[in-house]
């Protein structure tokens, strides 16, 4: 089956429509799961990081070592019997923090800063290569949250293809916006900013809540008052308020919940050329406060065991 020669690829569910990657190019044998993973050592000596050239840098990026896309030609998509098959063609980087233990709670604002800077500096270099769709920038910190490495560090992945998450997103808004003739994340903004139960930090011009809706226990929302739709644009002010509002945010995070393993993440517009002028891009931060078990796997209903209220009343009081 000559589909499995290109170290990774994407397969699509014809039901779902969800495209899923299969990681061929990591070479994981089957009984090599039966082995017990987790985190990296945490001393300096074994940390893969820690002879990068940051020279006077706190964040770099360089190229991820197991990557799940490879920077190749443009995609080719073939059919498998009923199947669709696409090349993993893309970009994967680590954006690698200078530091080996202190993490974004730890960072003041200026290093928030360095570290929002460069997260809009790898969007701009992927978001001009023809074949690109859409980019994702993301944090895992922790074995729970899915990260191998202990050394602190975030990661850009550039995809010819849509995830299903940001799909739904970019929809929901749609939707709304044709409905109402009004953005959703700005309404939801709106009242938000007049009930203050769930604002977590504010400032003139960002918003850190947690969500009316919250899909996990202390679940937090970062997003610019404005109505912008692509975070490649913000200015320096933005990503100043920006950096403001992360760094509070993961600090009160940190105080609050212990320290906990979490997951944080951008969505923003897709770079395919088309106008998405009805989204507003925020950050998401999910602190690992529980596991996903049967009925949320099986129903995709996730259940948050404290009301968001009394989350946002937690965390201001950090």
């Amino acid at each position: 089956m000559d589909h499995k020669k290109y170290p990774s690829e994407l397969r699509f569910d014809i039901v779902s429509k969800n495209w899923v990657v299969i990681a061929t190019g990591r070479a994981r044998r089957p009984d090599a799961f039966q082995e017990e993973g987790g985190v990296l050592p945490i001393s300096k000596e074994e940390c893969p990081f820690e002879d990068l050239p940051f020279e006077n840098k706190s964040a770099i990026a360089v190229p991820n070592k197991y990557p799940a896309f490879f920077p190749f030609t443009s995609p080719t998509t073939k059919l498998v019997g009923p199947y669709q098959v696409m090349d993993g063609v893309g970009f994967h980087e680590v954006l690698v923090t200078k530091d080996h233990v202190r993490d974004v709670g730890d960072f003041s604002v200026e290093e928030t800063k360095e570290l929002i800077d460069l997260y809009q500096e790898r969007y701009f270099a992927f978001m001009k290569e023809e074949f690109i769709n859409y980019i994702a920038i993301f944090k895992n910190k922790g074995q729970r949250a899915g990260a191998t490495v202990a050394h602190p560090h975030s990661q850009v992945i550039a995809t010819p293809v849509m995830n299903p998450d940001i799909q739904r997103s970019l929809a929901g808004s749609k939707e709304y916006y044709d409905t109402n003739k009004k953005c959703a994340h700005c309404v939801m903004l709106e009242w938000e900013l007049r009930d203050k139960s769930r604002i977590v930090f504010e400032d003139d011009c960002f918003v850190a809540l947690c969500p009316f809706a919250s899909t996990v226990a202390f679940e937090i929302r970062l997003y610019p008052k404005a109505h912008l739709s692509n975070f490649e644009k913000a200015t320096e002010n933005e990503k100043m308020c920006f950096a403001q509002a992360l760094a509070v945010s993961m600090k009160k995070i940190k105080k609050a919940l212990n320290d906990p393993d979490y997951n944080y993440f951008l969505h923003t517009s897709p770079v395919d050329g088309e106008s998405y002028a009805h989204y507003h891009w925020h950050l998401e931060i999910l602190p690992k406060t529980s596991t996903l078990a049967g009925f949320e796997l099986s129903t995709g209903i996730l259940i948050s065991t404290i009301e968001p209220e009394k989350a946002a009343e937690f965390l201001r009081k950090c």
